[in-house]
């Protein structure tokens, strides 16, 4: 793996929202749910597609606190332009589980 500075990864905009709508993405390649992320602040309201239908229901992400990358360029997923980027890791199947805050904290916060 190659190494990046510090300043590299300052370039990296990872913030913390609530979930505020989420739903199935049948048309997507595969299975997938449109997410859409308050962020509070100047950066507001971001949409995504995210393949994470083995762990939540669009039910289930509701109210949800989640952590993305929110300044990569937008990027269109089938008819569905994605803006930010949900962060995840994968469990002993290669399924992905988000990565969240450890507690309830402000909409918008940066990761340090």
């Amino acid at each position: 793996m190659d190494e990046i500075s510090f300043d590299d990864f300052l370039k990296v905009d990872v913030r913390v929202g609530t979930v505020v709508r989420a739903e199935p993405y049948p048309e997507a390649r595969k299975p997938a749910i449109k997410v859409w992320v308050d962020f509070g602040g100047d950066l507001g309201e971001k949409k995504t597609s995210a393949q994470i239908t083995k762990h939540y229901t669009p039910a289930a992400l509701i109210g949800r606190q989640v952590m993305a990358v929110v300044n990569f360029p937008p990027r269109q997923i089938g008819k569905f332009m994605s803006e930010v980027l949900l962060l995840g890791l994968p469990d002993v199947d290669g399924e992905i589980k988000l990565a969240v805050p450890d507690g309830d904290v402000p909409n918008g916060g940066r990761m340090h």
